[in-house]
């Protein structure tokens, strides 16, 4: 993991705060908004561009732990993401919202990382991951729909409209970016230098996302800022709660080591650029959805780091599914 992907946190509140600055000495708000969409989009290409789509075989090998990390990220988290935001937002609806779309959206790349350093079982969490992806897809809508209530406030047409644009218009520019790749300069070429070149733009295209977004915004996040606070107290319980489920599942499973990682890791890790990027699609004129994404980062990447090294695992990585899971 280099510098950047560990000061991702504090790099997250550095672009916010230097956007606010500029967004309220400066009439740039009109330009910013054109920024954050586009640069959003692009970073989702860059993510989707890693994901090896053959991975989804792999998860036939590991059954058990699939499935139990598709029940806790698509069932057990929205009924929780609900609970937490009726009972601790329940009269800040925006709030609600961006809280309900952070935790519905599994993440599709920073688990990776976090797993690799707590020397957890990388094929399986290879393999979950496009399973993940294409159930956002699908999901997204009816978890924002049936579960936000009043709240949401948006037509089906709308979310679908903004899901197909933010996810799907990404999504399959990556997989011809990737098959082109494949097909004029080969596999391997693909695999080293442009799944290479697209792990080192996501970063900063979130950086960019993020600044421009509160220059956008510079006015409605100083109005609004104490209302930002209400965010922390669900978010801290969640990733409170989550990891202790996850290892609770494992361990009622009599997973392996390495597999309960695994699940912990897929279980906490949320996707937030996607979330971000639905947000400002779906919400255009509700900027405080948006606003409020950027607290998840803030508090989950430290405790990502920290988790890595609370169910570390003592030896080498896991490499291959056992044939009876």
């Amino acid at each position: 993991m280099s510098i950047w992907e560990r000061a991702q946190s504090v790099m997250v509140a550095a672009c916010a705060a230097v956007g606010l600055i500029v967004g309220t000495a400066l009439p740039v708000g009109e330009v910013a908004q054109y920024v954050v969409l586009p640069a959003l989009m692009l970073m989702l290409v860059a993510v989707f561009a890693q994901v090896d789509a053959a991975q989804v075989g792999a998860a036939r090998r590991a059954r058990t732990v699939v499935a139990a990390s598709l029940v806790l990220n698509f069932v057990w988290t929205p009924a929780l993401a609900w609970a937490l935001g009726a009972g601790l937002l329940g009269s800040a609806p925006d709030l609600r919202i961006g809280l309900l779309l952070l935790l519905v959206t599994p993440c599709t790349d920073w688990y990776l990382v976090f797993t690799g350093l707590a020397r957890g079982h990388l094929g399986i969490a290879a393999a979950v991951l496009p399973i993940n992806l294409v159930l956002q897809l699908l999901l997204l809508p009816v978890y924002v729909l049936l579960l936000g209530g009043q709240a949401a406030m948006v037509d089906a047409g709308t979310l679908a409209e903004a899901v197909l644009l933010v996810l799907v218009v990404p999504l399959l520019a990556a997989v011809i970016l990737r098959w082109a790749a494949a097909r004029f300069r080969g596999a391997a070429w693909r695999d080293t230098v442009l799944v290479g070149a697209a792990s080192r733009v996501v970063l900063p295209l979130l950086y960019v996302a993020v600044l421009a977004m509160f220059a956008w915004q510079a006015r409605t996040v100083i109005e609004h800022g104490t209302d930002l606070l209400a965010m922390l107290p669900p978010l801290a319980l969640f990733f409170v709660v989550a990891p202790l489920v996850a290892v609770g599942t494992a361990r009622l499973l009599r997973l392996r080591p390495d597999e309960r990682v695994t699940l912990t890791m897929t279980t906490v890790a949320r996707n937030s650029p996607i979330a971000l990027a639905i947000a400002v699609a779906a919400f255009p004129d509700r900027p405080l959805i948006a606003v409020a994404l950027v607290a998840g980062p803030l508090l989950e990447l430290p405790v990502l780091v920290v988790l890595s090294q609370i169910v570390r695992v003592p030896g080498e990585s896991g490499t291959a599914p056992r044939a009876d899971r």
